[in-house]
């Protein structure tokens, strides 16, 4: 359906396609993807707050649009209720869970248990960034919610990347809305959203892996605490 592709992004083209899009809104942007991608566009979701801003408004500009969650089997049971609470929400949308090739007790097994204190870049590998590649497989492009002020390895976000992780184009419609505006966004359509974030978990991922922050700490200072230097589960980190 496209005639963009991740051999055919070349910088020159993506700075034009970034530049023009600069011109619109967030909304543009979404509708953009999805009239140039169609259904070779996945949205990968974390259900964390900006996943609800991001599937409100893809709802309205495409309300059969293929969403993806990677179940780690180590989410928390919150973030599986409001899981629910969007398929009732939005019943149109095809929310597919991808899974691990290996079960928890297989991991365990195989590297020892409780792999994500050991060595949680290995378990991101076998949990996240895996399944994330096989479904990725047959689709030209995918979206996220990524947001230039979550963290300085995310900065320099454009709307549309060439990911060379995965060979694919990935497209990030929300990279410059701040938290306030999200949480704004989220009350104005009274969204459904991971109560968690009521309890001082402003990111959310595994829960072994994730606490609540306290006031003044950085917003993602608690994923992977305890290891220093780990700041992404390698889903948006280059090769």
């Amino acid at each position: 359906m496209s005639h963009w592709s991740y051999a055919t992004a070349t910088d020159e083209r993506l700075a034009a396609i970034n530049a023009e899009l600069a011109k619109g809104d967030t909304l543009d942007v979404i509708k953009w993807a999805y009239q140039t991608f169609g259904d070779e566009l996945i949205y990968s979701c974390s259900f964390g707050a900006e996943a609800m801003v991001l599937i409100d408004m893809i709802s309205g500009v495409k309300k059969d649009a293929s969403i993806i969650f990677l179940d780690t089997h180590l989410h928390f049971q919150e973030t599986y209720d409001l899981i629910e609470k969007v398929r009732t929400r939005y019943p149109h949308l095809r929310i597919t869970v991808k899974e691990p090739k290996l079960s928890l007790a297989e991991q365990a097994a195989a590297y020892g248990e409780e792999l994500w204190k050991s060595q949680p870049d290995l378990c991101c590998q076998l949990r996240k960034v895996e399944p994330m590649d096989q479904a990725l497989r047959g689709a030209t492009a995918w979206m996220s919610g990524l947001r230039r002020e979550q963290s300085h390895t995310r900065a320099h976000v454009q709307f549309v990347n060439r990911d060379e992780k995965f060979e694919s184009l990935k497209i990030c419609p929300l990279i410059h809305w701040k938290s306030e505006e999200i949480w704004q966004y989220i009350r104005a359509f009274e969204l459904p959203y991971n109560e968690l974030h009521d309890r001082h978990y402003p990111s959310i991922g595994c829960a072994p892996c994730t606490r609540a922050v306290a006031p003044g700490e950085d917003p993602r200072a608690g994923r992977w605490a305890g290891h220093a230097g780990k700041t992404e589960c390698g889903l948006h980190v280059a090769k």
